[in-house]
């Protein structure tokens, strides 16, 4: 009998080959077929890992080039105007990564992870109509290797609900010209086997529960349960509980739902219903979201708990999500200390836990071989270990923290503008980078063979500070007005600080998919966090020696560097947030001491962490606010703290965002439009905003004047008094060959802009 679940699986590769391929395709350095080469061992690779594992149900269709939102638009013929006239793969990269004539579609984050998915712009103009070649092809492809998959779909009212109507009607209202092509994908997957499982992803119920949003689950589940007998579907939501969504599912022909019990434990208040319904229950019980080991027994209770409500053979045991969010394995992990490492599971690992745990509940500890029993003895073991560890608590922090006595600057917004605009002596328009430049194989290079010795520490510390030589000069010859130092020595925005942080732990390939080809090697919270010594001063005061100009100091707020780590799970996030904002607090006193009079705190993921249900917020907003303020609190009035934020939907949270209290934010607008920026001006926003005008996250080349319409678009909404000019995002990710002509045709634009308000 098939007994575990898992929802989906990681595809970048363990040694992220999917990410090294794409890039070579598109550099121009080798031909499509060797993606589809790549793509095609990947997913035998990834496959038989989880057969292997003993895994009963693994999936198809959870593997994707770029982005499985995307891979939904391919199949639904929801395709934008502007790349109709494409096919193919250049139609698919160029709706994720934009060409020269065209912009890329949206990127926003998924729920709220670190993970970024394609928007797909929709209208009542389009004409949608089945594509399932990918679909087909990867069902048939581990067919041939003898492993018989369930189908993974993003479900249709997850689709809309996070699509975006550019004729400004409503998405969901568009579901009555989907459903017929789901369908007609249905009926063509019956064709393909009996008594396929087709697991159909609906997140988006797990969000606050929407009364309109709740009226279409019935008709349309009764519609797409009912195209054929021979498949079984499975409705999985994850992130939150789904209690409203799933009362209703209940009545539907669905075989079955997948929950989460880990992200959410009220789902335990659905199982009455789904047993008398006789649906089946994948109950998500191993994180697929963060690193830690699985306590066992502690689940077993869990499953126990469960099993009380749900007939053994309607139960199965699952990841509570994709395994997309964790890293791929824990076997290239040789350099960690190995009591910490013995604490964590990566993808690969959670697939025996799965697997395990699925064996210890229905059959037993007596059923377990002797290979399994060891593995059990060492989850108690090691799970016990992390508890008592020395390594985790810290007296002195808990100290510190106890003894807080200053919360936030002195003097409001309003009086330190008025030091700062005198001090920093800038004008209207002044422009500015969002941070990071860059980083050429040779800094890349320079970095990797200080950290396994190969340089020593001077000949690394040259070659970074030719670098940044490099980077003032180019900045002062393009005639940006505040600059940056690029940041060569970060190899990422979190992780860079989290290997200075005590309490922090880093991998060597603990690398997770953030959007395409791009990975993030996330830092990981075991203990108390603490900063043993400056972690950027000495970057940023040779950086300022080096121009007249005022250079950016820059660093991490606490709540991203929480957001983006993988965070210890026997302390609220709201204590770990506040160890961070006291080390950041620690650096900024060091900066200003040392002269610099710009400090950069990004909050990039201050709105990805947000909770999914509304009764959850004001919680999260409290003490995420109180740590971002906490940790500028050090900087004297006349220092300008600047923050980032990008890819968020600020209407909801301008006036948590004006609570922070940042003299400058700058965000991402370029592919938005100013339906953002209108938000600020609307609501009465007075500090000084730098909205992105062109988009990073695509190769294109901005025109100066495209540039020139876009700053002429924000001074429609604020005044030239409140703004800055900038780039959406950091350069960090682009080549100089695409950053130094669009930052040129940036100043040149705002030139031109000074030029006729002064006429």
């Amino acid at each position: 009998m098939s007994k575990n679940w898992i929802v989906g699986f990681p595809r970048i590769g363990e040694q992220r080959e999917l990410k090294k391929i794409l890039e070579l395709f598109w550099a121009g350095s080798c031909p499509f077929t060797e993606v589809e080469n790549t793509a095609k061992i990947l997913r035998e690779r990834h496959w038989k890992y989880q057969q292997n594992a003993g895994i009963d149900h693994i999936s198809s269709n959870d593997f994707s080039l770029y982005d499985t939102m995307l891979d939904t638009s391919i199949m639904l013929g929801a395709i934008p105007r502007r790349f109709r006239e494409l096919q193919d793969e250049a139609l698919y990269f160029a709706m994720a990564r934009g060409t020269k004539d065209a912009a890329a579609m949206g990127m926003t984050k998924w729920f709220n992870t670190n993970y970024h998915y394609i928007v797909p712009e929709l209208s009542d103009e389009d004409n949608y109509a089945l594509n399932a070649d990918k679909i087909i092809q990867e069902y048939q492809e581990a067919k041939s290797l003898g492993i018989k998959t369930k189908i993974n779909l993003i479900g249709p009212i997850t689709y809309l609900g996070l699509s975006r109507r550019i004729d400004g009607g409503e998405s969901l209202a568009l579901l009555h010209k989907i459903l017929p092509v789901y369908e007609a994908l249905l009926a063509k997957i019956a064709t393909l086997d009996s008594g396929i499982i087709v697991q159909i992803d609906e997140p988006y119920f797990a969000k606050d529960a929407d009364p309109k949003v709740l009226s279409l689950i019935k008709p349309a589940y009764d519609r797409l349960a009912k195209v054929s007998e021979s498949i079984h579907i499975v409705v999985s939501t994850y992130f939150e509980h789904s209690n409203e969504a799933t009362k209703v599912l209940v009545h539907t022909p669905i075989w079955g739902v997948a929950l989460d019990f880990v992200h959410g434990a009220e789902n335990i208040a659905s199982l009455p219903l789904i047993a008398a319904h006789k649906k089946k229950l994948i109950a998500g019980v191993v994180d697929g979201r963060n690193i830690w080991k699985n306590d066992m027994d502690t689940t077993l209770h869990l499953l126990d708990s469960i099993g009380k409500e749900i007939a053994s053979e309607d139960l199965m045991v699952g990841s509570s999500c994709s395994l997309l969010h964790v890293p791929f394995t824990l076997k290239y992990e040789n350099s960690m200390h190995p009591e910490i490492r013995s604490w964590l599971s990566y993808a690969v690992e959670k697939l025996d836990e799965v697997s395990l745990l699925s064996k210890l509940y229905f059959e037993g500890e007596e059923a377990l071989s002797a290979e399994e029993a060891k593995q059990v003895g060492h989850n108690r073991h090691d799970n016990q270990s992390r508890k008592a560890s020395s390594l985790i608590h810290d007296k002195a922090v808990q100290k510190r923290i106890n003894s807080i006595d200053r919360w936030e600057r002195d003097l409001d917004f309003e009086a330190r503008i008025k030091h700062q605009r005198v001090k920093l002596g800038y004008g209207i328009l002044p422009t500015t980078t969002i941070g990071s430049f860059p980083q050429t194989a040779e800094v890349r290079q320079a970095r990797r063979a200080y950290k396994h010795g190969e340089i020593d520490q001077e000949s690394y510390e040259a070659e970074m500070k030719y670098y940044i030589d490099t980077c003032i000069a180019f900045q002062e010859e393009c005639g940006l007005d505040v600059l940056v130092h690029g940041e060569p020595e970060r190899n990422d925005m979190v992780e860079y600080f989290g290997e200075q942080l005590q309490g922090y732990g880093f991998s060597q390939n603990g690398w997770v998919q953030s959007y395409g080809s791009r990975c993030v090697k996330p830092p990981f919270i075991y203990g108390d966090i603490s900063r043993p010594k400056p972690m950027t001063v000495s970057w940023i005061t040779y950086a300022q020696s080096r121009t007249d100009k005022i250079m950016k100091g820059m660093l991490t707020g606490p709540v991203t560097i929480l957001n983006w780590s993988f965070v210890r799970d026997d302390l609220p996030r709201s204590e770990v947030s506040k160890q961070i904002a006291l080390a950041i607090k620690d650096e900024i006193s060091d900066l200003q001491d040392a002269g610099i009079q710009i400090i950069q705190v990004d909050e990039a993921a201050f709105k990805e962490g947000y909770p999914l249900r509304t009764e959850k917020i004001p919680a999260y907003e409290q003490w995420a606010v109180r740590d971002f303020k906490l940790a500028v609190s050090s900087a004297l009035p006349e220092i300008q703290i600047h923050t980032h934020m990008c890819y968020s939907d600020f209407n909801d949270i301008i006036r948590t965002i004006e609570a922070m209290d940042a003299d400058v934010i700058s965000i991402e607008t370029s592919r938005s439009g100013n339906r953002l920026l209108k938000i600020f001006k609307e609501s009465g926003y007075m500090q000084e905003v730098g909205p992105g005008v062109y988009d990073i996250h695509s190769p294109r080349i901005p025109e100066v004047e495209e540039i020139v319409t876009q700053i002429k678009k924000l001074l429609e909404v604020l005044p030239k008094e409140q703004l800055w000019i900038n780039p959406d995002c950091g350069l960090k990710t682009r080549k100089w060959k695409e950053v130094k002509p669009s930052l040129e045709n940036m100043v040149k634009a705002v030139k031109i802009i000074k030029e006729e308000l002064r006429e």
